[in-house]
């Protein structure tokens, strides 16, 4: 595991080198022609004059009257001095610029000796494009660190004209920015009217409606305490409590004066202040008086005597003045109760309804405070905004002021200085960059399988074996056209590649050999016929037995590279027309390999190949013969490859080296493998070994054949196309 990550990153630098070794051509067009470019720039480029200016833009200075939003004076400068340079690369202030000094037809902007005819016409939408995008490529403007100063440069043919362009964007920045910013103060001004107009009706109500509350609730003044309900329900207060005193004061005595004995009632009545004057003291003193005299009478005149019983006639009046004056002032404490006990309530009745005006009258004063600070706050808002709106115009003569002028452009005196090393190698550095990428952007759309580790990574299978390109052999004119190069070329890469491909087959079965070996493809053309033939002759080569059926029954080409007759075949005996005597052919140069050909292609092919005849053809092969190999149609073409796939030990999909797509080869080995196929592996076909990824595959350059023995080639030829054989022949 610790190595793990070192691996893959050498793997994958070793893998960005090869392509780029793949595609080397591109990078050798990208440096021809960069460096050629790069050279034409240092030897032949124009002079060129770059004249600049520079000027100050002093940010959050102007509105010291506060007019605008404080969110816009917030802003730090940076973000500042960004928005004021996109206002200076704006179309709008260029094409003002360009029309102020007519730059569509002005030759030295254009790059021309003399001025176009007929004259262009900004409104032309090509011209003023155009136009537009000359400026805005030649402008630069550049901020100068820690400072608030930007500096604006234009590159031309012409030093004049570039300073004077310079000095106009200058120019029409600067009225521009004044015309906006004026602009936009009077458009708060009109806004600020129209607000101060409703914000005066909204004072003008809300200060009536206070006033009338005012008179509703009595309050005098702005002071909400001081009002009538207030003052009266302070007065009553006092009052019931006075009341309620006097009401204990004379139900005390009336209770009292009930409970004496009627000789301490006098005594107790002189006690009490604020009573009315009595007489009973005197009548019980003429009384006590009367009793004496009579009392002497008695005693010296006897009771009957006439005197006496004046005196006793005068005692009996005094008695009773004495006890109707008792009761009358029984009567009256009785009378002062019952009336301190009705003032009492009556104040209480109207202490109550004076609180409940009082309670109802916290609500109005809550209104009434709500009332007064809606009108407050009204009357401050309209006094500020009133107050902005009188420093209004003089904001907007303010706002001009932000921009100040550091430096003129004038004309340089000399071209831009640029070195020729530098050009060159800045140049060549761009070319071979894009060089790079579309070395990668090549690569990465090629769908082509082009190495085995790709090959083994879509297809998750061995690849039993790479099969090279066929070449002309060294020393030859003419390519050889063998069809069995194997043959003809016995000692060439071709070769030794078929006998790997023997050799993984052989041992890819545990416990003995495969011997039914079928070949396809993922798509016509990818050589599977090709790999069969020369497969089976390598097979014969070494004295077995070897079958080769050509079961490509609709597209069929054996007989037609091998030279042999088509008039019977596969389809002739699967159909009952031929014996597979009549229908089999082989080489004079290979007794051992015989051959069956397609025949004559059949209305419904599927049928054929999937009949029992086919598997008992199949299993009779498989007795008699040591190997039989078959040349199936392409598997994603038809379906008769599946069908002969479940009637065979192996198979293997043959694909060809930079034409296989790695999409349609992996449809195909998932489709072998639903089908389960005994899919075996996978040969790679047609492989350029003078290819990076293959130089050293087999150890040596892949360049011509020397050595090689084309003897055998020049009398390679099948007799008489086919020869029958008995049928103890293939016993």
């Amino acid at each position: 595991m610790p190595g793990s990550i070192p691996q893959a990153a050498d793997a994958s630098l070793a893998d960005a080198l090869l392509t780029l070794r793949k595609r080397r051509w591109v990078l050798i067009v990208a440096f021809v022609l960069g460096a050629a470019f790069g050279l034409y720039r240092a030897f032949f480029q124009p002079r060129i004059f770059e004249a600049y200016g520079r000027i100050q833009v002093r940010t959050g200075s102007a509105d010291q009257y506060k007019l605008t939003s404080p969110v816009g004076l917030g802003q730090d400068t940076m973000t500042q001095m960004m928005t004021e340079t996109a206002i200076l690369q704006s179309d709008t202030l260029l094409l003002t610029v360009a029309k102020d000094l007519d730059l569509c037809n002005n030759p030295a902007f254009l790059g021309r000796k003399t001025a176009p005819e007929p004259r262009r016409d900004l409104n032309d939408p090509q011209v003023r494009q155009g136009t537009l995008l000359v400026l805005s490529s030649n402008l630069k403007i550049a901020m100068q660190p820690r400072t608030n100063i930007l500096r604006l440069s234009y590159s031309s043919l012409d030093g004049k004209l570039s300073a004077e362009i310079v000095n106009t964007v200058i120019s029409e920045y600067i009225q521009r920015s004044y015309e906006t910013r004026f602009a936009s103060t009077q458009r708060v001004s009109k806004w600020l009217s129209k607000q101060l107009e409703d914000l005066k009706a909204d004072v003008e109500a809300s200060q009536e409606k206070m006033i009338n509350l005012q008179r509703r609730l009595g309050i005098l003044g702005f002071d909400p305490t001081h009002n009538q309900i207030s003052t009266s329900l302070d007065d009553l207060a006092k009052a019931s409590g006075q009341a309620k005193l006097a009401r204990i004061i004379a139900e005390s005595r009336y209770r009292m004066l009930s409970g004496m004995e009627p000789d301490a009632i006098e005594g107790s009545i002189d006690a009490g202040p604020g009573l009315p004057p009595s007489g009973l003291n005197a009548l019980r003193t003429q009384l006590s008086t009367a009793r004496s005299t009579y009392a002497e009478q008695e005693a010296t005149l006897g009771p009957n005597h006439p005197q006496a019983k004046s005196t006793k006639a005068q005692i009996d009046e005094l008695a009773r003045q004495v006890a109707a004056e008792q009761n009358r002032l029984l009567l009256q404490s009785k009378e002062n109760y019952l009336i301190a006990q009705a003032n009492e309530e009556k104040t209480n009745a109207a202490l109550d309804a004076q609180k409940a005006d009082a309670y109802k009258l916290r609500d109005d004063l809550v209104e009434y405070t709500l009332r007064q600070r809606e009108f407050e706050s009204n009357r401050t808002l309209y006094e500020g905004l009133l107050q902005r709106l009188r420093t209004a115009g003089i904001q907007a003569g303010l706002e001009s002021l932000e921009i100040d002028i550091v430096d003129q452009a004038v004309p340089p005196a000399s071209p831009m200085l640029r070195p020729k090393s530098t050009l060159v190698l800045t140049t060549l550095a761009v070319a071979m960059i894009l060089g790079v990428l579309i070395a990668f952007l090549l690569d990465t759309l090629d769908t082509g399988i082009r190495s085995v580790t790709e090959l083994e990574a879509i297809t998750e299978m061995p690849s039993l074996a790479v099969i090279p390109r066929l070449r002309k052999p060294a020393g030859a004119a003419v390519p050889d056209t063998s069809p069995l190069p194997v043959i003809s070329q016995p000692k060439s890469q071709f070769t030794e590649s078929f006998r790997a491909l023997r050799t993984a087959l052989l041992l890819s079965t545990a416990g003995r050999e495969p011997k039914l070996l079928m070949f396809t493809s993922a798509a016509p053309g990818e050589g599977k016929t090709t790999t069969s033939i020369n497969l089976a002759a390598i097979l014969a080569q070494r004295g077995a037995r070897v079958l080769l059926i050509d079961a490509d029954l609709r597209r069929p080409a054996v007989h037609v590279r091998l030279g042999l007759e088509g008039r019977l075949g596969l389809s002739t005996y699967l159909s009952g027309s031929s014996t597979l005597e009549e229908s089999l052919q082989h080489l004079d140069e290979l007794p051992s390999l015989d051959i069956l050909t397609s025949g004559p292609v059949p209305p419904f092919p599927t049928e054929l190949v999937s009949s029992t005849a086919m598997r008992e053809l199949l299993r009779y092969a498989g007795e008699i013969y040591t190997h039989v190999v078959i040349d199936s149609p392409p598997i994603l073409s038809v379906t008769d490859g599946v069908e002969l796939g479940g009637m065979v030990d192996a198979v293997i999909l043959v694909l060809r080296h930079g034409k296989s797509n790695k999409h349609v080869v992996r449809r195909a080995r998932d489709l072998l493998v639903r089908s389960n196929c005994p899919l075996k592996g996978i040969v790679l076909n047609a492989v350029d070994l003078s290819a990076p990824e293959y130089e050293s595959y087999y150890g040596y350059s892949g360049d011509g054949y020397a050595n090689l023995d084309n003897g055998w080639s020049a009398s390679f030829r099948g007799k008489n196309g086919r020869k029958n054989r008995t049928k103890g022949d293939q016993a």
